[in-house]
Formats: structure tokens, sequence, C-alpha cells
């Protein structure tokens, strides 16, 4: 098993290291790097002053408009090149980030004067939050949600409920938001719950079941807003991974010699309807973590790790593209190998490893 273990950590290394080669290619070729957002910040900064202070004149008509001033002076850029380390040739600058990727070293932001790492963690608590509860809410509801239509499939809750899921499917998380902002949140109907932040500016004041009761008051919305479209997918897979597991033949000999019912359900249906049903924990987890909560965090201005990432692409701030792509990258491949190490739990059967 351990050299199983080690044989799959030891194969993430050239995985990363092809994700970040393949980012850092397809980077080069995206126009509008670090060193233009930086000049034209200082065009921006710059344009409305000539000389002495005083406003540049308008341009004549047919020469594009105001523009201010034409450029920045080459000095300027090259300084700002070598500040960023964009005089040094592509290779060298990549050999470089993957030297300090393996030092755990994620450099420090073009535009936000913080070490990478700090932002991150910053950041993480909204996510975390959001992350966590989604993914256990959802797991924790559409399990047994599907174990039971499968024991009742086509009764008429089999029905209602399989309506209600995949009318949740249906609504965009970031829609059902901007509903729940303008019913609870102060719109035109009551003001239930805050707008903003995931706690409240005297949280730091708050009894430890104020802080209990704070922290779930604002999480409310964002949290259902994101649980409610996923339900449709893990309750449906799991109703017909136990359908299936229900019609084999060794439920019906178990049901044969009399075996109690509840105890053929949980102890031998649910445990070989699990398998299938595991394989979508590490797109769950992540995709929760990670990558479905940009929208939701934008909408209740939540400043979390997808707002980050989001930003960082925008004002192509590499360091914390590549340092958040690093860390999502290695969560991704741990929780994979995780998930498979539980089929070995889950059903004996299955072997990776001798």
């Amino acid at each position: 098993m351990w050299s199983y273990v080690l044989q799959r950590l030891l194969l993430m290394i050239p995985t990363l290291f092809g994700i970040l080669l393949i980012t850092f290619i397809v980077i080069q070729f995206v126009p509008g790097g670090p060193v233009e957002q930086m000049v034209a910040q200082l065009q921006g900064r710059e344009g409305g002053i000539e000389g002495g202070g005083a406003p540049s004149a308008p341009a004549a008509p047919g020469a594009g408009g105001y523009r201010g001033r034409q450029g920045v002076d080459a000095k300027h850029v090259e300084e700002i090149k070598k500040l960023y380390g964009f005089d040094r040739p592509a290779h060298e600058r990549f050999f470089k980030m993957v030297w300090q990727f393996a030092r755990f070293d994620l450099g420090r932001s073009f535009f936000q004067n913080k070490d990478v790492w700090q932002l991150i963690k910053e950041k993480l608590p909204v996510s975390i939050s959001l992350g966590l509860w989604t993914f256990l809410l959802i797991y924790l509801i559409s399990v047994p949600l599907g174990i039971a239509k499968a024991v009742r499939a086509g009764t008429p809750f089999d029905t209602a409920t399989t309506f209600i899921v995949l009318l949740g499917y249906a609504i965009p998380s970031f829609v059902l938001g901007v509903v729940l902002l303008v019913y609870f949140a102060g719109g035109t109907f009551v003001q239930w719950f805050p707008l903003r932040n995931i706690v409240s500016t005297n949280w730091d004041s708050l009894s430890l079941a104020g802080k209990i009761v704070d922290y779930f008051w604002h999480i409310t919305l964002p949290v259902v807003a994101m649980v409610v479209g996923g339900f449709a997918v893990i309750t449906i897979l799991t109703k017909n991974s136990v359908l299936e597991e229900i019609r084999k033949q060794y439920v019906l000999t178990a049901r044969a010699k009399g075996v109690d019912e509840h105890r053929v359900l949980w102890r031998h249906v649910f445990r070989n309807a699990l398998i299938p049903i595991m394989t979508g924990f590490p797109a769950a987890f992540v995709g929760a973590f990670f990558t479905g909560s940009l929208l939701i965090e934008t909408l209740f201005s939540l400043d979390g790790l997808g707002l980050l990432s989001y930003e960082a692409v925008i004002r192509r701030d590499y360091p914390v593209v590549f340092g958040s792509l690093f860390v999502f990258t290695i969560i991704g491949l741990l929780t994979h190998l995780i998930r498979d190490l539980s089929y070995v739990w889950v059903d004996p059967r299955v072997k990776y490893f001798d």
C-alpha cells in the first residue's frame, strides 16, 4: 500500500510541472502583461498633467481624441521590467519560479505588495466557510434522499422530489443569490440577513455564542444559493446506484433467507452503491472550495479565493495566478489519491497494489 502511495506522490511532480509549463507558455501569448498594466496606470495617473502641473491641451479633431501623454519614458519601462523580472529570458523566469515552488515559496504579488501565501491565508476563511458547508450539506441531504428515492422508486414521493431537485439544478446559483438578496437582504421586502462580509464589524467583541450566531447569520444566504443547485447530481447518482444494487441476485438471496430489510439496505446495498458515489467527491470538494464561489463571492461581497484568483487574472498578477494554481493543483491531486484509497476501504475487492 505504502509503495502505491509513494508512486502516486512521485507522479504528482511531473503533473505539477506539466501544468505549470503549459500555463506559463499560454500566458506568454496573452496581451496586457504586468508591465503593460503598470505602464497603463502610469499613463492614467500622469495623462492629465503636463510639465509644471498644467493640464494638457485636448487633441485636435481627427487626432484620436484626448490621450494625455503618449507613453512612458523608456527608462521607466526598463525599470518596471527589471522590477517584475521581465528583463530575463522566459526560460530563466520559468525555472526560477519552479525552484521557488519546490521550496513552497509562492513569491510576492506584483500589485498588492504582499506574499502570495499571506493573501491565500487571508482569503481562505471565506472559501472554507462557503466550500465546507456547501459540500457537507449537499452530501448529507442528497445521499439519504437518493436512497429514499430508490427504495420508493416510482411513487409520488420519487416523482415530486425529482421535480424539486431538477428545478433547483435549473436555477443558476447567482440568479438564486440575486433573488435571496432582493427578498431577504434589504431589497423590496425584508432585511433579515446582511448584504456583505462573512462576519460583522464588531465580531471580536461578541461572546462565543454571539460569534457563532453572527457567523451563520452571514453565510446563510450565500450557502443556500450554492447548495440548491448541487442536489440533483448526487441525488440522482445515489438513487441509480442503489437501484442497480437492489436488483442484483445477492439482494434477492438475502431477502429470501429472511435477512432484515434494514440490514440488507445499509450493510450490503449501501456499501456497494457507495463506490460510484465516491467518484464525485474530489470534483465536488475542489469545486465547492475554489471554482464554484466566484459569482457568489462577488454578489455577496465576500473576499475569498475565487475573487482573488479572478482579480489576479484580470490584473495579470502572475505570482498570485501561478501560486493559486500551484496550491489548487496540489489539493486536487491529493484529493484524488484519497478517493482512490477510499475505494479500497469501501470495497476490499478493489486493489491498486499487491
